[in-house]
């Protein structure tokens, strides 16, 4: 029996899924590992960790299998940066996390020279500091010695995908995919290909970087050391590019929204790059079979990491699935808004400065408060991006969200994000899609399964959401938001 292995190595931890022939999930192993925060809106993983807490979760998922996987994929946190010696491997500091914004500062100097048209026409991105890009050169510019090393040739930069294929072939590959090469903001997407203007103007030498390949590929084969015996990687995407995929959003028009660490809304735009007018990134959604699909997406830094601080930063619940219990019981009198820029404000507002806030409290707020409130940011902010695509493509009102994600377990937010939203959300009955989608393109590759289109016929949902909530209700309920989203930018000037 041919089984997948889908490696998804996340924000906050490592997972491993395996998955049989029909992409059913049979076994999961998962480990959490250490966040560093060593100054304000700094955020840093020790590659170490991320590679330990990768194998530890291939481990417990493999253990009792009389049979190593026929494949396996990988999906990732992207963004993050990390840069290593070519001969050791070692990693020459921490890798510095999609979330940190150390280089506002460096991305701002650049606007203010003009530079961010020329970035978004080769890229589709917009100059900030979530991408790798910065975040590279100032590991060049800060670490002693590391510009000259890597001119030399003796350094190699990746984003995680990369640096674990490197780990299991045992250095023998330094290979990316088209997916995670996009977000380095070093991408041409119309070319396909590293850009020569964009490595000189952010002073990256071209031989640090990898090869590029499709999504579903030849990535490598694990070192006989890591598992015992060689297995393929065949198949690669950053984490949303992959839910894109395992949400079966093939067509153009299809919209989905993982809810993780952060949200993450990709609407697919074809074979056709469309430019946003509102402060959307133009991505590449995939790349199968020669064929690239492009997308609108919107990036939202905080989602499920405002439950957790709700959980370590401020003690008020013991798990995470105790927000919905307490947001049921909240005070219907009473209405807080969290804006939880803890690393500044993502899609459309775009803003690195802005720091959370809270407003609406009175002397009888409490943790049910707190809780609804956390969880409603999420919905308002999911809002805030359908109404930028929708502008951008003239998308009808017809449209479905397909979620997933751990927060939408939560029957309790995902009905809030349908009334919010005014538009049915669906969630599919494997809401792991990230690793699904990852497992897909390693099967596809090995001829284990069909078509794409095959792929979305099998696609199951689990529950729709419909809206319930009035018009009047949720415009009134919405602009709340955006007041207090006005207020916390003007607090950023």
């Amino acid at each position: 029996m041919a089984e997948i292995l889908a490696i998804d190595q996340g924000t906050t931890s490592s997972r491993a899924i395996l998955f049989d022939e029909n992409l059913r999930p049979i076994a999961v192993g998962q480990q959490e590992f250490q966040q560093h925060y060593p100054k304000s809106g700094w955020v840093e993983h020790d590659p170490e960790e991320i590679w330990e807490s990768t194998m530890r979760s291939c481990r417990t998922a493999l253990a009792g299998r009389t049979a190593l996987p026929a494949a396996i994929g990988i999906t990732n946190q992207r963004e993050t940066v990390i840069v290593w010696e070519r001969d050791t491997g070692r990693a020459i500091c921490n890798a510095i996390v999609w979330q940190d914004r150390r280089t506002a500062e460096d991305c701002a100097a650049l606007k203010r020279q003009g530079v961010e048209t020329t970035v978004t026409e080769k890229t589709g991105l917009l100059l900030d500091p979530y991408f790798s890009a910065s975040k590279l050169s100032w590991i060049l510019k800060n670490v002693e010695g590391a510009r000259g090393r890597a001119a030399a040739g003796e350094l190699l930069f990746g984003t995680v995908d990369c640096y674990l294929i490197w780990r299991l072939t045992g250095g023998a590959r330094h290979v990316t995919d088209i997916t995670n090469a996009c977000r380095t903001m070093l991408l041409n997407i119309d070319t396909g290909d590293w850009d020569n203007d964009l490595l000189d103007r952010f002073g990256i030498p071209r031989q640090m970087l990898p090869e590029i390949l499709e999504c579903a590929d030849e990535f490598g084969t694990t070192d006989p050391s890591v598992f015992g015996r060689e297995v393929p990687i065949r198949g690669v995407a950053g984490d949303q590019h992959a839910a894109v995929i395992g949400q079966a959003c093939f067509r153009p028009g299809m919209l989905k929204s993982t809810y993780g660490t952060g949200c993450f809304a990709m609407f697919n735009t074809g074979e056709t790059r469309c430019a946003s007018h509102n402060r959307l990134l133009t991505t590449i959604a995939y790349r199968i079979g020669g064929k690239t699909h492009y997308a609108l997406e919107g990036s939202i830094f905080v989602a499920g990491a405002v439950v957790q601080w709700l959980r370590d930063g401020l003690g008020i619940i013991g798990h995470a699935a105790d927000t919905e219990t307490l947001a049921k019981t909240a005070d219907m009198e009473q209405q807080l808004y969290i804006v939880p820029a803890f690393t500044g404000l993502g899609a459309p507002y775009w803003d690195a400065d802005c720091r959370g806030a809270i407003y609406g409290l009175t002397r009888n707020s409490g943790p049910e408060e707190f809780a609804r409130a956390a969880l409603q940011s999420v919905a308002f902010q999911t809002r805030d991006l359908l109404q930028a695509m929708q502008a951008d493509m003239s998308a009808s009102d017809d449209i479905v969200l397909r979620v997933d994600g751990g927060m939408t377990a939560s029957d309790w937010t995902m009905q809030t994000l349908a009334d919010q939203l005014g538009v049915p959300v669906d969630r599919p009955v494997i809401t792991e899609t990230t690793a699904l989608g990852a497992a897909y393109l390693a099967g596809l590759q090995s001829d284990m399964l069909g078509s794409p289109e095959e792929f979305a016929g099998k696609w199951l949902l689990e529950r729709r959401f419909q809206p319930e909530m009035d018009c009047e209700q949720r415009d009134r309920l919405y602009g709340g938001w955006k007041d207090a989203v006005a207020r916390t930018l003007t607090q950023s000037c």
